[in-house]
């Protein structure tokens, strides 16, 4: 793969991944539209472990607090049984998608990454994001989240799995829909990415050790490199964003770049 072809998808990851636009459709349809093969699994994956560093670095202190609780578990001060709590829904959130990725398989994925159904995911999943927001409460924070509510966000999350939904749109829109505020619906669907995206990057490396897929070092290292700087700064603009504008900006673009792809795709028919 040429340099250039890697750091544009590395950007395309990193921009879409934590704005809720949806990164897996987006990175199929630069790769349709462009005339790029699908550049496999693995390399998809090394995109998301860029940007999963960025979360790591940006949430360190709270992913530390949320550690030492679970492992300092005889404390109960306030913070501690709070961090326990979070961590716990985290898991719960997770669950499904696991589930769902484990039964769907990676081929079949893949026959999801049609330019037609990603732009209907994106059109769709935009207007019910537009609803979240303009109907949702507000005023909930995610210390307030229960288990069932982390169970509601984690099943958005694995419908995210289909391109064009957007795991960071699906699980903002069902928080803001629990009446949770923008910026801490934000904040949660980012943490949430931890532990999936470290599990689906734990079975691609897996693929690789076995020989599954092609593996290209410096495709991968510049790929991770350049995912992880712009997706600090994309989760830098999103949460300032936010306070000021919500979602509406990201509900027109949606609904926007849906129906561009489908009328290119019409003159391709």
């Amino acid at each position: 793969m040429e340099w250039w072809h890697v750091v544009i998808l590395a950007l395309v990851q990193a921009l879409t991944e934590f704005l809720p636009v949806s990164s897996s459709g987006h990175l199929g349809l630069v790769g349709f539209f462009l005339g790029w093969p699908y550049q496999g699994i693995s390399f998809d994956l090394a995109l998301h472990a860029g940007t999963l560093g960025a979360v790591v670095i940006y949430y360190w202190n709270d992913l530390w607090a949320i550690a030492q609780s679970c492992l300092h578990f005889r404390r109960n001060d306030g913070d501690d049984q709070q961090n326990r709590k979070l961590a716990l829904i985290l898991i719960i959130g997770t669950i499904p998608a696991v589930i769902v990725g484990l039964a769907m398989g990676e081929e079949f994925a893949n026959t999801l990454r049609t330019p037609v159904l990603i732009a209907v995911n994106l059109i769709v999943f935009g207007l019910v994001l537009w609803a979240a927001d303009r109907f949702g409460g507000k005023h909930r924070q995610w210390s307030g989240l229960s288990w069932k509510d982390g169970l509601l966000i984690g099943i958005g999350q694995a419908s995210a799995l289909i391109p064009g939904i957007s795991r960071s749109g699906i699980t903002m829109t069902v928080a803001l829909g629990l009446g949770m505020n923008r910026v801490d619906a934000a904040r949660f669907s980012f943490l949430l990415s931890v532990p999936i995206t470290i599990a689906a990057c734990a079975h691609g490396a897996l693929n690789l050790f076995k020989g599954d897929e092609a593996f290209v070092a410096m495709d991968f290292l510049l790929g991770a490199a350049v995912a992880l700087a712009s997706g600090l700064a994309v989760m830098h603009f999103l949460l300032s964003f936010l306070k000021r504008a919500g979602m509406l900006p990201f509900v027109v673009y949606r609904i926007a770049l849906g129906v561009l792809v489908l009328l290119m795709v019409g003159q391709y028919v």
